[in-house]
C-alpha cells in the first residue's frame, strides 16, 4: 500500500503514525497537493491528502476512514481505540476535538498565506480562531478530566490530540500560547519524543525550524 501526502500535514502524519501502530505495512510517498500537484492528480484526482492506494489500486482518502478500514481489514485484530467501553465516548471526543483544531487551524492558515491581504475577511478570520480556541480549551480540559484516554502513546486520541497541538502551535503560535493549554503542550512534547512519532517528523515546506 502507498500512502501519499506531506508529513507537514496533520491528518497525513496521525494516519502514518496509526499504521504504523496498527503494524500495517504502507510505503510512505511525500508528494504535496500544492508544488506536486500534477504528479498528485496523476494518483488521485481528487487531490487529497492523505490518499492510500491499496495493494488493489483502489483509492482512499480521509485519515479517519483510512484508518477504520485499515482497522477492520488490515491489522489483524489490532485497533488503537481504548478497549474500556466507559472512556469510548470520550476517546472519540478527543479525536473529534483534536481533528477541529486542525480544521480550523488550516483554514486560518490558508486564509492568510492564500488569500490577498486585500481580500481577507477579518470577521471570518475571528469566527475561525474562535472555534479553534474553543476546541483546545475542550480538549485542555479533556487531558485533565479524562487523564487514562492520554497516558498510552499508541490510542486514537492520545495520538490526535498530540499531533493536533504541535501542528496548530507549529504554525500559530501567536493564537496558542504554550502555558494556556500546558497539558497538551506537555502531552505533545512527551509523544513527540516517541519512537514511532519520531519516525514521522512534520516536515515539509513551510514548517516553522525545518
Amino acid at each position: 500500500m502507498r500512502l501519499i501526502g506531506m508529513l507537514d500535514s496533520p491528518y497525513v502524519r496521525r494516519t502514518a503514525v496509526c499504521l504504523d501502530h496498527l503494524k500495517v505495512a504502507f510505503q510512505h510517498e511525500s508528494i504535496s497537493v500544492f508544488s506536486t500537484f500534477e504528479q498528485f492528480r496523476a494518483i488521485n484526482p481528487v487531490v487529497k491528502a492523505p490518499t492510500l492506494v491499496c495493494d488493489d489500486g483502489t483509492v482512499l482518502m480521509d485519515s479517519t476512514l483510512i484508518l477504520q478500514f485499515a482497522e477492520a481489514s488490515l491489522s489483524r485484530g489490532r485497533s488503537l481505540w481504548n478497549p474500556d467501553r466507559d472512556l469510548l465516548a470520550h476517546e472519540f471526543r478527543a479525536v473529534s476535538l483534536a481533528m477541529m483544531a486542525c480544521d480550523k487551524s488550516a483554514q486560518l492558515i490558508y486564509e492568510r498565506n492564500l488569500r490577498p491581504p486585500e481580500a481577507q475577511y477579518a470577521p471570518w478570520a475571528s469566527r475561525v480562531t474562535g472555534q479553534l480556541l474553543a476546541a483546545y480549551a475542550a480538549l485542555e480540559q479533556e487531558l485533565h478530566a479524562q487523564p487514562r484516554i492520554f497516558e498510552s502513546d499508541d490510542r486514537h486520541g492520545s495520538i490526535a490530540a498530540a499531533i493536533a497541538w504541535q501542528f496548530s502551535y507549529s504554525m500559530l503560535p501567536a493564537e496558542l500560547p504554550a502555558d494556556s493549554y500546558p497539558g497538551l503542550a506537555r502531552h505533545s512534547a512527551r509523544l513527540e519524543r516517541s519512537a514511532v512519532f519520531s519516525k514521522y517528523p512534520p516536515a515539509g515546506p513551510g514548517v516553522p525550524g525545518l
